[in-house]
């Protein structure tokens, strides 16, 4: 490795340093969450994607209007639907999301999407990145909620994953420092990790739900995954009615399919990885 190699892979980690500080900075800005009771009107935007997405997402909206008529016909709620969101269109543009797709995006507080193409290696396609990483960045979508209920089994998890930070933040800015030494990049900060920790707990209390685990791999990610336990954890001293436990990933994926033990969690923090998205996919899929 020469110094000239080295030199560059600072200065690009130094770029990516004042990057999240600025954004940590700007979560700081924007105040409580929005109490969307107490909209005049909640827009629910309905973004087809592409492929089979304007298919599934045209069903879903008409499913929704029929439990939502009476709100529709009182004027508290409206449908918008926005197109645009094509890999054929996002390719012209060479962008994630076409400008003026975001913008329609942006005016919604609710959106409704359909699935949407990822390039992979081997398509006809030049890598764009992922439209689903790229809105929950420019829509700060940080909260990755996921319910799992099977009744019979005694089975009422409640799913939140941080949604923007861990690997995810600068998930495709990572250096090839050289032809052999390539490095990626795990974010904590305090903010994201508070509010989604708040955003659990308050779930929990206004449902009732007596118990949020903090899952975590601090015993080898000590730096980001121990910050984010600890914050958790002080956000938990709150909410006193609430039992706080701390689990590593690998022993409660163990005790999810533990009939024994399963049936004692209730709600779920944890950050942004790529192990746990799988768990609770593969546990979606199962209780559906």
């Amino acid at each position: 490795m020469t110094e000239v190699q080295i030199k560059a892979a600072v200065e690009k980690f130094e770029a990516l340093i004042r990057e999240q500080d600025a954004r940590s900075e700007a979560i700081k800005q924007q105040g409580d969450f929005i109490d969307y009771s107490t909209l005049d009107k909640l827009t629910i935007g309905v973004c087809g994607g592409d492929g089979i997405g304007p298919i599934i997402t045209n069903e879903a909206a008409r499913v929704l209007e029929f439990l939502l008529k009476e709100d529709v016909e009182a004027g508290k709620i409206e449908f918008k639907t926005i197109d645009g969101l094509t890999i054929e269109n996002r390719v012209a543009v060479n962008k994630a999301i076409p400008d003026d797709v975001l913008e329609e995006l942006k005016k919604c507080p609710v959106i409704l999407k359909g699935p949407t193409t990822t390039p992979q290696a081997g398509d006809p396609w030049p890598n764009i990145e992922s439209a689903n990483v790229a809105m929950r960045k420019a829509l700060d979508l940080f909260a990755n909620l996921r319910p799992v209920k099977v009744p019979e089994e005694g089975i009422d998890w409640t799913f939140f994953r941080e949604n923007t930070e861990g690997a995810y933040a600068v998930g495709s800015k990572g250096i090839n420092v050289t032809d052999d030494l390539a490095m990626d990049f795990v974010v904590t900060t305090t903010e994201g990790t508070q509010r989604i920790a708040r955003l659990a707990y308050d779930y929990a209390r206004r449902n009732k739900k007596d118990r949020v685990s903090i899952i975590q791999k601090a015993n080898v990610i000590k730096t980001t995954d121990g910050k984010f336990l600890n914050l958790c954890k002080e956000v938990g001293k709150e909410y006193p009615e609430i039992t706080t436990d701390e689990w590593y990933i690998d022993i409660t994926t163990a005790k999810l399919i533990d009939k024994k033990r399963r049936t004692d969690f209730k709600v779920f923090v944890l950050p942004n990885l790529t192990v746990i998205s799988s768990q609770t996919k593969l546990l979606n899929s199962r209780a559906a």
